[in-house]
C-alpha cells in the first residue's frame, strides 16, 4: 500500500510492505527514509523508483518514507545522524562530510556514512548568463564577469544544496567572494529553484549556477525561455575545483544554447546508507538498484550512464563501501582486490 503525504517541508511516500526476513540494527523496521530532495528533482524520482523496484522484494510491515528535502550537503549528515537509513548525495561532498571538511562540514566528521552504490549518474556545475547582460557589459566569460567592477546578480540555490558550496570555491579560484561581488553592487540570490525561470526571464538576475544531470528541468527551461549563454568553467577553476576532489567533466551538447560540450566539473551521485544499516538490508537494496539499470533509465534519462560494474570502485563514491554491498559486489566477482 502506497500513501502519499505532503507537509511543509516534507513529501513521503509511505510504504507498507514486507521485510522480516531482515532486520534494522538501530532504525525501527517501520521507519526506513531516504534521504532525496524536493518534489519533481531527480533524487526525489529516484527515491520513488527505488520504492518500486523494491516493492516485490519487501514483505509486509515495513514503512519507507522517501524525504523530499535536503541536498547534497545535507544528506550524509541525515544520514550519519539516522534521521535516514539510506540518500542520494554527491561523491565530494560524502567525502567531505566523512572527513570532517572545516568549512562546509566544521571539522564533524559524518563517520556513519558508507557508500551502497556510485556512478549514477554524472551531476555538472553549471553556469549560464543572460545575453542582454553581455550585450550591456561585454562580459562575455566567467572570469571577465566575476573579476569585473560591473555589478552581477547571480541566482542559485539555497544553503543545503551543493551548489552555493562550488559557487564560493568558483569566487575563490577567481580571486573575489560573496563580499566583493556585494560591494560591487551585485547581489547573490538563494531561492527555490522553482522560481528560478522566472526570475531569469524577468531579467531580476543575470548569472545562474546549478548542478546538473542531463534532463534538467531548470535549466531545460531557462534555456528555452530564458535566452541565456552556457558558459566554460576556466581552465584555472577548473584545475581548482580538481585539486578539492570533484572530476574534470565537459556538460554534454544536451541542451538548448550549446554549440559543443561545455567544460566543467562533475560532482557525481551515488547512493549513502548508515553504518548499521543491516547488511542483509544493504545487499538487497545494492543487488536491486544494480540489477535493474534498464528500470533506473526509464524513469530518468540521467541514469542511462549507470554501469553496475563500476559501481562499487571508490572514484565512484568517495567513501567506505557498506558491508553489506561489498558482499554483493565481490559475490558478481566486480570486486576481488583486498
Amino acid at each position: 500500500m502506497l500513501a502519499m503525504k505532503l507537509s511543509r517541508n516534507t513529501a513521503a511516500l509511505v510504504l507498507c510492505l514486507a521485510w522480516t526476513a531482515f532486520k534494522v540494527d538501530h532504525l525501527a523496521a517501520a521507519d526506513i527514509k531516504i534521504a532525496t530532495m524536493r518534489l519533481g528533482t531527480s533524487w526525489y524520482v529516484f527515491g520513488a523508483t527505488l520504492y518500486q523496484l523494491l516493492s516485490p522484494e519487501l514483505p509486509q510491515g515495513t514503512r519507507v518514507e522517501v524525504i523530499a528535502k535536503g541536498g547534497g550537503v545535507g544528506n550524509p549528515i541525515t544520514v550519519n545522524s539516522g534521521k535516514a537509513a539510506i540518500g542520494i548525495a554527491n561523491v565530494v561532498t560524502s567525502r567531505w562530510a566523512y572527513e570532517g571538511h572545516p568549512d562546509i562540514y566544521r571539522n564533524k566528521a559524518q563517520r556513519n556514512i558508507r557508500a551502497l552504490a556510485g556512478g549514477l549518474n554524472s551531476v555538472w556545475f553549471c553556469a549560464m548568463v543572460r545575453e542582454d547582460y553581455i550585450k550591456r557589459t561585454g562580459n562575455d566569460t566567467l572570469e571577465k564577469i566575476l573579476t569585473s567592477k560591473q555589478p552581477i546578480r547571480i541566482v542559485m540555490k539555497p544553503r543545503g544544496s551543493t551548489v552555493p558550496v562550488i559557487a564560493d570555491l568558483v569566487f575563490e579560484s577567481l580571486g573575489t567572494n560573496r563580499q566583493q561581488i556585494q560591494s560591487n553592487r551585485g547581489r547573490i540570490i538563494q531561492v527555490d529553484p522553482k522560481q528560478t525561470p522566472a526570475i531569469i526571464r524577468d531579467g531580476r538576475a543575470d548569472l545562474y549556477f546549478d548542478a546538473v544531470p542531463l534532463g534538467h528541468p531548470t535549466v531545460t527551461e531557462i534555456a528555452l525561455t530564458g535566452n541565456v549563454r552556457f558558459l566554460a568553467l576556466p581552465q584555472q577553476t577548473i584545475d581548482f575545483l580538481t585539486e578539492r576532489g570533484l572530476t574534470p567533466s565537459a556538460i554534454p551538447q544536451a541542451f538548448k544554447g550549446q554549440d559543443e560540450p561545455t567544460p566543467s566539473v562533475d560532482l557525481g551521485t551515488l547512493l549513502i546508507a548508515n553504518a548499521k544499516l543491516s547488511n542483509d538490508q544493504a545487499y538487497l537494496i545494492t543487488k536491486t538498484i544494480c540489477e535493474n539499470p534498464e528500470r533506473m533509465a526509464q524513469a530518468h534519462k540521467a541514469w542511462a550512464q549507470f554501469d553496475p560494474t563500476q559501481a562499487w570502485k571508490p572514484e565512484h563514491n568517495g567513501i567506505p563501501l557498506h558491508p553489506g554491498a561489498e558482499r554483493y559486489y565481490r559475490e558478481k566477482g566486480w570486486l576481488t582486490s583486498n
